[in-house]
């Protein structure tokens, strides 16, 4: 064979060990590739799993937290002065208001003796009513007739061996009387303000976190009270706490040109009929449709209806407030409301449970 076609065989032999060692490490490299590319999407599966999971143990802890024991979680609810019936009941209320937040929550609430303290170092302190009658803007002779009548129809108010069908009468006898010596002794209204400073009221320990926390998250507090709508104004005004996320519905006085005290407005709310002064306020709970989550304050067997006016309640928890007779009065108000606060001065488990939800 000649040295020509010697190197062409070589040639060719070369050639092909050149394609078979190129193929090889084309198909190592296609390998790699694959390889790590499958490395790279295990990793990213995995990734993903790990970030579910972790994403369902936080909402699983959120849960848990959502959903507090009263006992566990909440040491406002060791008090003493807290008597509950149902724990069990009261928790899912609770769980249930966490849940809906701040965009399903509504305030309704009573003010005498609710909002404001029923006493202070053994010491009772005034309602809106009182703040007139111990003032100097009515003449001793006055005081004595109002005086007479508080004796006579708190009494009847807070008989537990009466119905509050029975009551009802007695309340209307009571707050017309009373209106109607006001009205004689021409009040001014220009003097609220002084009497108000004057005076020994206070409001329950905790109400600025109370007020303020829903102004801050624009929660609608529906103060229904059957005192006087323009000295409970007056204050929740010196007490800072008059946000515009409050109204107020009360028995407001009506005044003259010049200032002076004529009458009252509207229908006469007193405590045993706020079932018809909530109805009469759906417009107000229609616009607040979606606030279906309430929670409702009082101090009354009549304070109970005072959300009859909201047509789409989903959760409400009802917390009372007890203050006298509670020997007599405790079983009945522990039917009745969720939470019983036996001689409690503070907004305490309210501002725990608003804590938890906003």
């Amino acid at each position: 064979m000649d040295r020509a076609a010697v190197a062409k065989m070589g040639a060719v032999a070369s050639a092909s060990l050149c394609a078979l060692v190129g193929g090889v490490v084309l198909a190592q490299y296609i390998f790699t590739i694959k390889k790590r590319t499958a490395c790279m999407q295990a990793l990213r599966l995995w990734t993903l799993l790990a970030t579910y999971a972790v994403a369902v143990g936080q909402n699983q802890g959120q849960k848990n937290q959502e959903c507090p024991k009263l006992n566990a979680q909440m040491p406002e609810f060791q008090k003493k002065t807290v008597h509950i019936k149902d724990p069990g009941r009261v928790e899912e209320i609770i769980c249930g208001l966490i849940k809906g937040g701040a965009a399903k929550l509504q305030i309704i609430t009573d003010f005498d003796m609710t909002l404001s303290r029923f006493s202070y170092n053994g010491k009772r302190c005034p309602t809106c009513h009182n703040i007139i009658d111990n003032s100097k803007l009515i003449t001793e002779e006055c005081r004595k007739k109002l005086l007479q009548l508080k004796e006579t129809y708190y009494a009847i108010e807070i008989d537990p061996a009466l119905t509050i069908e029975e009551k009802y009468p007695y309340m209307v006898e009571w707050y017309n009387k009373s209106h109607a010596l006001l009205i004689e002794q021409g009040l001014e209204k220009d003097k609220f303000a002084e009497i108000v400073r004057e005076s020994d009221v206070m409001l329950k320990e905790g109400y600025e976190n109370f007020f303020d926390k829903l102004s801050e998250h624009n929660i609608p507090v529906f103060i229904f009270s059957a005192g006087i709508g323009d000295i409970l104004e007056e204050v929740i005004h010196q007490a800072g706490v008059y946000h515009s996320n409050v109204k107020v519905v009360s028995n407001f006085m009506d005044f003259d040109e010049n200032g002076i005290l004529r009458g009252f407005k509207g229908e006469l709310i007193h405590v045993y009929n706020k079932h018809d002064g909530a109805l009469k306020n759906t417009e107000y709970f229609k616009q607040l449709k979606d606030n279906s989550n309430i929670i409702l304050l009082g101090d009354s067997q009549g304070d109970l209806s005072m959300a009859d006016g909201v047509a789409n309640v989903e959760h409400i928890l009802k917390i009372g407030y007890l203050n006298d007779k509670v020997d007599e009065l405790l079983e009945k108000y522990m039917d009745s409301y969720d939470i019983v606060l036996v001689k409690d001065e503070s907004l305490e488990v309210a501002n725990s449970i608003l804590q938890k939800i906003l």
